[in-house]
């Protein structure tokens, strides 16, 4: 027995003196190519991000042709918020029970001047969105889209009304259905 075993541990590269041992493919695997691949794998992603381009350069360019094709936008000036009266209006329901909806809005516009002139057309406003809002069906308040595409409808009517004043947006103040 001892003779195999010694045979056994010739034949692994060993000498009977404690000689040169082989290497397992384990420890190559995990002590060599592990960290290599790692190494690789966070190179590629550091390239891929974007965060190596300041060392390699190649962002200027890159930089260069957005700002050279892209509109120059101005900042935004801050926005003035007017709030209009609140609107209470019938549903369009098919049976006898009444539904009703309360609605709080306000307008989003850019300067003072617009809103002097918006102030002189608020009944204007009121009556385009009672006219908008009385033809309504419960069915069409439901879920987000249905409040987005109302929020949109009254952005259309109130940049009619106000015509050539636009305003940016119509922001929900309150929006009850009973």
């Amino acid at each position: 027995m001892a003779d195999e075993g010694e045979v056994a541990e010739g034949a692994d590269g060993e000498d009977e003196e404690g000689g040169k041992k082989r290497v397992s493919g384990k420890k190559l695997v995990l002590f060599i190519l592990l960290p290599i691949l790692i190494l690789v794998g966070a190179g590629v992603g550091l390239f891929l991000s974007g965060m190596l381009d300041p060392l390699l350069g190649g962002g200027d360019e890159v930089a260069e042709e957005a700002t050279e094709d892209a509109p120059v936008e101005v900042a935004d000036a801050p926005s003035i918020f007017l709030p209009l009266d609140e609107i209470l209006v019938t549903l369009r329901s098919p049976g006898s029970k009444q539904k009703f909806l309360k609605l709080q809005v306000s307008l989003e516009i850019s300067t003072i001047e617009e809103q002097a002139h918006i102030e002189n057309l608020k009944p204007r406003i009121v009556d385009s969105f009672q006219v908008f809002l009385r033809e309504l069906r419960l069915e069409e308040l439901e879920g987000s889209q249905g409040v987005y595409r109302i929020k949109e409808e009254l952005l259309d009517r109130v940049n009619k009304a106000i015509a050539p004043v636009k305003a940016k947006d119509v922001l929900f103040n309150d929006l009850i259905v009973q």
